[in-house]
């Protein structure tokens, strides 16, 4: 299922209200109508709950909706997206915006992963989980019908999505402060907005949307990285006399900063963050000095090497920020 930026805040409403006209999508011709489809994945239309008033006091209950009509995503996506994260045994793979299931549901079956999935639609949350039933799944994956911005998403190791640009850049921060550093995302055609995806990869597909192709879908991945942002006391025998205060400044997966040596400021470059490790470089008195290491809360540590000779560092976090002098 795809969803715009209001897609996260819609609650199940009981009202009057009809379908509206189809929507355009990306590389698509004009879309089918927005009667549901089976698939994964659904591009959403704008809508208001439909009710059948009976007697004055009988009506049916749907779901207000935004952001498209439905389209199945293809099943070949599905397991690109799954292979392009590694997913295996050991993951739990947590779908936000799960539609019928498809991703969890295979992430289960052909890669013996556990998973969830979420959907703002009860009809499509109970189809899954009747699938799940169906395949002998529901020991090992669930799906509940929940906003994707509220759903709980600290158990995931890998994090699938199809969603508009706007409901991703919305997550952005919710992914960084909620998952684990280590944390695989893979997203389906938008990626996020200024988090840079560590990899991107295509899929060529000879039908999507519904209609012949050749079509392109496109897959973006990440890492989430562990937050190493602030000031830090390193500490490297034999190449400093002293700790020395090393600034960073974290935008994602990518380091900027600063130290001083002989009275003048040292910039930092080459700077990433992976998951849990660290590298980055500093031109100091004996030379341009490599630093890898592997970061741990508010510690951080590993080897540096300059010069042909390796030096072991350690670096604690202060704790109150300050800018280097």
């Amino acid at each position: 299922m795809v969803c715009d930026d209001e897609c996260g805040m819609m609650n199940a409403k009981r009202k009057i209200g009809i379908y509206t006209s189809p929507v355009m999508l990306p590389e698509a011709a004009p879309m089918p109508s927005p009667a549901r489809v089976s698939g994964a994945r659904f591009m959403r239309t704008v809508v208001s709950a439909a009710a059948i008033v009976l007697s004055g006091a009988l009506y049916a209950a749907d779901i207000e909706r935004t952001g498209g009509p439905y389209v199945p995503t293809p099943q070949a996506v599905v397991d690109a997206m799954l292979d392009f994260a590694k997913v295996g045994p050991k993951d739990f793979v947590i779908d936000l915006g799960s539609g019928d299931g498809r991703i969890v549901l295979t992430a289960a079956q052909r890669h013996s992963a556990r998973g969830r999935g979420f959907d703002i639609d009860p009809e499509l949350v109970a189809q899954s989980n009747a699938e799940a039933q169906k395949r002998g799944l529901a020991d090992r994956v669930s799906f509940v019908q929940q906003d994707v911005l509220q759903a709980p998403i600290e158990s995931a190791t890998v994090v699938t999505l199809y969603l508009l640009p706007g409901m991703m850049q919305n997550l952005q921060a919710k992914f960084i402060r909620e998952l684990k550093p280590g944390t695989r995302i893979v997203a389906h055609d938008f990626p996020f907005g200024d988090w840079k995806p560590d990899r991107e990869t295509s899929v060529d597909l000879p039908e999507k949307y519904g209609s012949p192709g050749p079509w392109k879908s496109n897959l973006f991945y990440w890492v989430v990285p562990a937050r190493v942002q602030g000031v830090w006391q390193v500490s490297a025998p034999g190449l400093f006399n002293v700790p020395v205060a090393l600034a960073l400044q974290q935008q994602y997966q990518v380091l900027d900063g600063s130290t001083r040596a002989g009275g003048k400021a040292v910039p930092l470059a080459g700077g990433k963050v992976d998951a849990d490790r660290v590298v980055f470089k500093l031109a100091l008195p004996p030379g341009t000095v490599e630093f890898k290491g592997a970061i741990d809360g508010e510690r951080m540590g590993g080897e540096a090497t300059a010069g042909g000779r390796t030096f072991r560092w350690t670096a604690v976090r202060s704790p109150v920020a300050a800018q280097v002098p």
